[in-house]
Protein backbone atom coordinates (compact mmCIF):
# COMPACT_ATOMS: atom_id res chain seq x y z
CA UNK A 1 0.00 0.00 0.00
CA UNK A 2 1.48 3.36 -1.08
CA UNK A 3 1.67 6.48 1.07
CA UNK A 4 -0.87 8.14 -1.22
CA UNK A 5 -3.32 5.23 -0.77
CA UNK A 6 -2.95 5.33 3.02
CA UNK A 7 -3.49 9.09 3.06
CA UNK A 8 -6.61 8.73 0.92
CA UNK A 9 -8.00 6.00 3.20
CA UNK A 10 -7.42 8.09 6.32
CA UNK A 11 -9.14 11.05 4.70
CA UNK A 12 -12.17 8.94 3.74
CA UNK A 13 -12.48 7.55 7.26
CA UNK A 14 -12.23 11.01 8.77
CA UNK A 15 -14.85 12.34 6.36
CA UNK A 16 -17.19 9.46 7.21
CA UNK A 17 -16.87 10.11 10.93
CA UNK A 18 -17.48 13.79 10.46
CA UNK A 19 -20.44 13.29 8.15
CA UNK A 20 -22.20 11.10 10.66
CA UNK A 21 -22.97 14.30 12.59
CA UNK A 22 -23.84 16.48 9.59
CA UNK A 23 -27.59 17.02 8.89
CA UNK A 24 -28.67 15.27 5.70
CA UNK A 25 -25.87 12.68 5.83
CA UNK A 26 -27.00 9.27 7.06
CA UNK A 27 -25.11 6.41 8.68
CA UNK A 28 -26.49 2.87 8.63
CA UNK A 29 -27.78 1.47 11.94
CA UNK A 30 -29.31 -1.91 12.64
CA UNK A 31 -33.12 -1.71 12.77
CA UNK A 32 -34.26 -0.70 16.24
CA UNK A 33 -30.75 -0.16 17.58
CA UNK A 34 -31.17 3.52 18.38
CA UNK A 35 -34.64 3.05 19.85
CA UNK A 36 -33.48 0.14 21.99
CA UNK A 37 -30.55 2.13 23.32
CA UNK A 38 -32.80 5.05 24.16
CA UNK A 39 -35.33 2.85 25.95
CA UNK A 40 -32.77 0.74 27.80
CA UNK A 41 -32.54 1.19 31.54
CA UNK A 42 -29.58 0.99 33.85
CA UNK A 43 -29.79 -2.41 35.64
CA UNK A 44 -29.43 -0.96 39.15
CA UNK A 45 -32.09 1.66 38.47
CA UNK A 46 -34.39 -0.93 36.95
CA UNK A 47 -34.22 -3.24 39.95
CA UNK A 48 -34.46 -0.39 42.48
CA UNK A 49 -37.62 0.80 40.75
CA UNK A 50 -39.19 -2.64 40.43
CA UNK A 51 -38.09 -4.77 43.38
CA UNK A 52 -40.76 -3.84 45.94
CA UNK A 53 -43.28 -2.53 43.43
CA UNK A 54 -43.35 -5.42 40.97
CA UNK A 55 -40.83 -8.25 41.45
CA UNK A 56 -41.71 -9.28 45.01
CA UNK A 57 -45.50 -8.92 44.46
CA UNK A 58 -45.29 -10.97 41.25
CA UNK A 59 -43.65 -13.86 43.09
CA UNK A 60 -46.06 -13.56 46.03
CA UNK A 61 -49.17 -13.49 43.86
CA UNK A 62 -48.14 -16.17 41.37
CA UNK A 63 -46.11 -18.65 43.41
CA UNK A 64 -47.36 -22.23 43.35
CA UNK A 65 -47.11 -24.71 46.20
CA UNK A 66 -43.59 -26.13 46.10
CA UNK A 67 -44.84 -29.68 46.74
CA UNK A 68 -47.17 -29.48 43.74
CA UNK A 69 -44.43 -28.12 41.48
CA UNK A 70 -41.87 -30.68 42.64
CA UNK A 71 -44.31 -33.54 41.97
CA UNK A 72 -45.06 -32.20 38.49
CA UNK A 73 -41.35 -31.91 37.65
CA UNK A 74 -40.69 -35.47 38.86
CA UNK A 75 -43.52 -36.76 36.67
CA UNK A 76 -42.79 -34.82 33.47
CA UNK A 77 -40.17 -32.03 33.55
CA UNK A 78 -41.13 -30.51 30.20
CA UNK A 79 -44.85 -30.47 30.94
CA UNK A 80 -44.17 -29.02 34.39
CA UNK A 81 -42.02 -26.30 32.86
CA UNK A 82 -44.69 -25.32 30.39
CA UNK A 83 -47.39 -25.30 33.08
CA UNK A 84 -45.59 -23.64 35.97
CA UNK A 85 -42.28 -22.21 34.74
CA UNK A 86 -40.70 -19.55 32.59
CA UNK A 87 -37.60 -19.64 30.40
CA UNK A 88 -35.17 -16.80 29.78
CA UNK A 89 -34.76 -18.12 26.24
CA UNK A 90 -35.08 -21.24 24.13
CA UNK A 91 -33.05 -24.01 25.70
CA UNK A 92 -32.69 -22.24 29.03
CA UNK A 93 -33.74 -24.11 32.17
CA UNK A 94 -37.23 -23.45 33.46
CA UNK A 95 -37.46 -21.18 36.50
CA UNK A 96 -40.31 -21.52 38.97
CA UNK A 97 -42.01 -19.24 41.49
CA UNK A 98 -42.95 -21.30 44.55
CA UNK A 99 -44.09 -20.98 48.14
CA UNK A 100 -44.15 -23.28 51.13
CA UNK A 101 -43.67 -23.81 54.81
CA UNK A 102 -41.50 -26.25 56.70
CA UNK A 103 -39.08 -26.99 59.49
CA UNK A 104 -35.43 -25.98 59.27
CA UNK A 105 -33.28 -29.08 59.76
CA UNK A 106 -29.85 -27.73 58.83
CA UNK A 107 -28.01 -24.43 58.50
CA UNK A 108 -24.68 -24.78 56.68
CA UNK A 109 -22.50 -21.74 57.25
CA UNK A 110 -19.40 -23.41 55.81
CA UNK A 111 -20.60 -22.88 52.22
CA UNK A 112 -20.64 -19.37 50.68
CA UNK A 113 -24.26 -19.71 49.54
CA UNK A 114 -25.34 -20.45 53.13
CA UNK A 115 -27.73 -23.31 52.30
CA UNK A 116 -30.57 -23.76 54.78
CA UNK A 117 -32.42 -27.07 54.50
CA UNK A 118 -36.17 -26.94 55.04
CA UNK A 119 -38.35 -30.05 55.19
CA UNK A 120 -41.80 -29.37 53.76
CA UNK A 121 -44.48 -31.93 54.68
CA UNK A 122 -45.97 -34.04 51.90
CA UNK A 123 -49.15 -36.05 52.16
CA UNK A 124 -48.43 -39.77 52.41
CA UNK A 125 -44.67 -39.54 52.02
CA UNK A 126 -41.35 -38.25 53.22
CA UNK A 127 -40.96 -34.48 53.56
CA UNK A 128 -39.79 -32.55 50.51
CA UNK A 129 -36.34 -31.07 51.04
CA UNK A 130 -35.99 -27.48 49.92
CA UNK A 131 -32.65 -25.70 50.16
CA UNK A 132 -32.85 -21.94 50.65
CA UNK A 133 -29.86 -19.75 49.77
CA UNK A 134 -29.01 -17.35 52.60
CA UNK A 135 -25.61 -16.12 51.44
CA UNK A 136 -23.42 -14.22 51.73
CA UNK A 137 -23.17 -15.40 48.09
CA UNK A 138 -26.43 -15.44 46.15
CA UNK A 139 -25.89 -16.68 42.62
CA UNK A 140 -27.93 -17.41 39.53
CA UNK A 141 -30.85 -15.71 37.80
CA UNK A 142 -33.81 -17.69 39.15
CA UNK A 143 -35.92 -14.70 40.19
CA UNK A 144 -35.13 -12.70 37.06
CA UNK A 145 -36.14 -15.61 34.85
CA UNK A 146 -39.13 -16.83 36.86
CA UNK A 147 -41.17 -13.62 37.02
CA UNK A 148 -41.70 -13.65 33.26
CA UNK A 149 -41.65 -9.92 32.52
CA UNK A 150 -37.89 -9.20 32.46
CA UNK A 151 -36.50 -9.85 28.99
CA UNK A 152 -33.19 -9.41 27.23
CA UNK A 153 -34.76 -6.95 24.80
CA UNK A 154 -35.33 -4.46 27.62
CA UNK A 155 -31.59 -3.86 27.95
CA UNK A 156 -28.74 -2.70 25.76
CA UNK A 157 -26.68 -5.89 25.85
CA UNK A 158 -26.11 -9.24 27.50
CA UNK A 159 -23.92 -7.70 30.19
CA UNK A 160 -26.71 -5.41 31.41
CA UNK A 161 -29.22 -8.26 31.27
CA UNK A 162 -26.94 -10.41 33.42
CA UNK A 163 -26.39 -7.51 35.80
CA UNK A 164 -30.13 -7.34 36.45
CA UNK A 165 -29.86 -10.82 37.96
CA UNK A 166 -26.97 -9.66 40.15
CA UNK A 167 -28.88 -6.59 41.30
CA UNK A 168 -31.91 -8.72 42.20
CA UNK A 169 -29.68 -11.03 44.23
CA UNK A 170 -28.24 -8.01 46.05
CA UNK A 171 -31.77 -7.00 47.03
CA UNK A 172 -32.39 -10.53 48.30
CA UNK A 173 -29.34 -10.17 50.56
CA UNK A 174 -30.22 -6.73 51.91
CA UNK A 175 -34.02 -6.88 51.87
CA UNK A 176 -34.75 -10.50 52.80
CA UNK A 177 -31.83 -12.40 54.29
CA UNK A 178 -30.42 -9.53 56.37
CA UNK A 179 -33.63 -9.55 58.42
CA UNK A 180 -33.19 -13.19 59.46
CA UNK A 181 -31.13 -14.38 62.45
CA UNK A 182 -29.57 -17.48 60.91
CA UNK A 183 -27.98 -18.55 64.19
CA UNK A 184 -31.41 -19.34 65.60
CA UNK A 185 -33.02 -20.90 62.53
CA UNK A 186 -32.45 -24.62 63.15
CA UNK A 187 -35.55 -26.29 64.50
CA UNK A 188 -37.79 -23.34 63.63
CA UNK A 189 -40.57 -23.25 61.05
CA UNK A 190 -40.25 -20.87 58.12
CA UNK A 191 -42.73 -19.67 55.53
CA UNK A 192 -41.06 -18.85 52.22
CA UNK A 193 -41.68 -17.40 48.79
CA UNK A 194 -39.05 -17.41 46.07
CA UNK A 195 -37.80 -18.88 42.85
CA UNK A 196 -35.55 -21.69 41.68
CA UNK A 197 -34.13 -22.85 38.38
CA UNK A 198 -34.48 -26.51 37.42
CA UNK A 199 -30.76 -27.11 36.97
CA UNK A 200 -30.44 -30.52 38.64
CA UNK A 201 -33.23 -33.13 38.75
CA UNK A 202 -34.74 -33.53 42.19
CA UNK A 203 -33.00 -30.46 43.60
CA UNK A 204 -34.73 -27.29 44.71
CA UNK A 205 -32.27 -24.50 45.52
CA UNK A 206 -34.48 -21.54 46.28
CA UNK A 207 -33.60 -17.86 46.16
CA UNK A 208 -36.09 -16.23 48.56
CA UNK A 209 -38.11 -13.10 48.01
CA UNK A 210 -39.86 -13.48 51.39
CA UNK A 211 -38.91 -15.39 54.56
CA UNK A 212 -40.90 -15.46 57.78
CA UNK A 213 -39.69 -17.35 60.86
CA UNK A 214 -42.29 -18.69 63.28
Amino acid sequence: MTRRTVATLVAVLAMTAACSKVPGVYVYEKDGQAAAAAAATDPATYVNDNWAQKIVPTVHDNAKDVVEVAAAIAKDPEAAGQQFGHQAGTGSPYAYMVKGSGKVTDVDSSVPTGPVTVEVPQAGGQPLKVTIATGPVIAGTAIRDAVGFISFGDFTNQIDYAEVGNQINDHVKTGVIAKIDKSGLKGRTVDFYGAFSALAPGTIFLVPTELAVK
